[in-house]
């Protein structure tokens, strides 16, 4: 049984951890709500951009003259994995869910004998991957000295990508990030976003029906053409950064509630540690009591 003294220790140590968890779940619930407000602003524009690309992508032939970023490279040999994680840790479930996705893709790429790199946006991502799949890192991207997220970040890491692609370096890439939904959930996306993804002829989607009716009512100058060829670079830059705010929004919605459940359970420990330190405090008083009466009536 342990000693008083030990378990003294142990319920002051796991007070002061309860302390640090209240803390951080209080912080992270005061993130929450800006990071929320962010992400749901900039879904609808990221949605309208593809809406757009869709009606344009409608209006013409793609072929040989189509930009790269439409028409593709004639191959789909070299995929390119961007993994969106967070800096911190602390989080959850949020990070390695994100992985876990970019894991299975990476594995059904391989086995069908495709060659898979990846593209870090964040350290934890990184040292998780890094365990299995070191050698296929093609580049890292630390965003640790950013405090709040802007376009300018999403739009120098979309450059960087567009500039990797036109150098041949791979033919598709992948987006990975966490979609928020509430604090309790956050979904695990995966999305196509070089070349771009067009829906497909007649399918019954809310995109696709918002792209036919621009269609038929927008008329494009100059032509579709030259304009695809100024939005597809802004397409790979909006998307990430609705990628890069969905994850900041996931991250705190994840740390809040893992800190919830790490106080919660913090108070847990301390009532049994409680109970155990006064079981062992009455045992040892009773113990003391026994002996001063046997010494008496020795006497």
């Amino acid at each position: 049984m342990p000693s008083l003294k030990s378990l003294k220790v142990r319920i002051t140590s796991v007070k002061s951890t309860q302390k640090i968890t209240k803390a951080m779940k209080m912080v992270a619930a005061a993130k929450l709500r800006r990071a929320q407000e962010a992400a749901e602003a900039a879904r609808p524009y990221a949605e309208r951009m593809t809406s757009v690309l869709a009606s344009l992508g409608s209006r013409i032939t793609v072929g040989p003259e189509s930009p790269r970023l439409l028409a593709g490279t004639g191959s789909d040999q070299v995929h390119l994995l961007v993994v969106a994680t967070s800096e911190r840790g602390l989080a959850g479930a949020f990070n390695t869910n994100i992985v876990r996705a970019a894991r299975r893709t990476a594995d059904r790429l391989l086995a069908e004998g495709k060659t898979v790199k990846f593209y870090l946006i964040g350290k934890k991502g990184r040292a998780q991957l890094a365990r299995t799949h070191r050698d296929r890192f093609l580049h890292t991207v630390d965003l640790t000295h950013v405090k709040r997220l802007a376009f300018t970040d999403a739009s120098e890491i979309a450059e960087e990508l567009i500039a990797r692609y036109e150098a041949g370096e791979f033919d598709v890439a992948h987006l990975f990030y966490a979609r928020f939904q509430s604090a309790l959930v956050q979904e695990p996306t995966v999305k196509q976003i070089i070349p771009v993804e067009l829906p497909q002829a007649g399918a019954a989607t809310a995109t696709g029906a918002v792209a036919a009716e621009m269609s038929g009512s927008v008329d494009y100058e100059p032509d579709e053409e030259e304009i695809l060829a100024e939005l597809l670079p802004r397409n790979v830059a909006v998307q990430l950064f609705r990628a890069l705010l969905e994850n900041a929004a996931s991250e705190q919605g994840s740390r809040m509630t893992a800190m919830d459940n790490a106080t919660r359970n913090a108070g847990d420990m301390i009532n049994r540690l409680t109970i155990t330190y006064n079981r062992t405090r009455q045992a040892a008083i009773t113990k003391e009591l026994i002996e001063i009466i046997s010494g008496a009536e020795a006497l």
